[in-house]
């Protein structure tokens, strides 16, 4: 094959990739993520409420599905939002809103190329971030002793028992 014909198939291939056919869909699961992960490090937002018995879920086991509360309708080129959110006590919920609604679009349209065109957040509660980190403590926390007093607990009683086997070992 000379090098006309082999420049010629090269193009044919190329040409061949530009017309294969299919379709790039997203799950409702994969914007909720997206969108959950951007939210993360918002100031003011406390957390997505996903409503009575989500909060109920969470209030008996850690859960850390960041998709609660992030209900999305995903069209072909275009994605909706709703949300239930609680905010920080003294932040300026307008001004919140507007950093969501941009976090959301602009990660959205850049990891998936959809044009987020609604996005309605509904504020359920406000709170400090004490009470926030005080109502956050479920029961398996409690139970399993995750939480910082059964932590200073365990350290004290590990300490003890650390000093005792010293002691022991001389």
């Amino acid at each position: 094959m000379d090098r006309t014909n082999m420049k010629s198939n090269m193009n044919q291939d190329q040409d061949n990739e530009k017309n294969v056919k299919g379709e790039l869909t997203y799950d409702q699961k994969v914007i909720q993520k997206i969108i959950g992960n951007a939210l993360a490090d918002i100031d003011g937002l406390l957390t997505v409420d996903g409503g009575f018995f989500s909060n109920l879920t969470d209030k008996l086991v850690n859960n850390d599905d960041v998709t609660n509360g992030i209900n999305v309708d995903v069209g072909k080129k275009q994605v909706a939002v709703d949300m239930d959110i609680v905010a920080e006590y003294g932040a300026d919920i307008s001004k919140l809103y507007d950093k969501i609604k941009n976090k959301i679009y602009d990660k959205v349209k850049s990891m998936t190329n959809l044009e987020v065109v609604e996005v309605n957040v509904n504020v359920v509660d406000v709170k400090t971030k004490a009470e926030h980190e005080k109502d956050s403590v479920s029961l398996q926390d409690r139970i399993s002793g995750n939480n910082s007093d059964n932590d200073d607990n365990k350290k004290k009683k590990d300490n003890a028992q650390a000093k005792k086997n010293s002691e022991r070992v001389q």
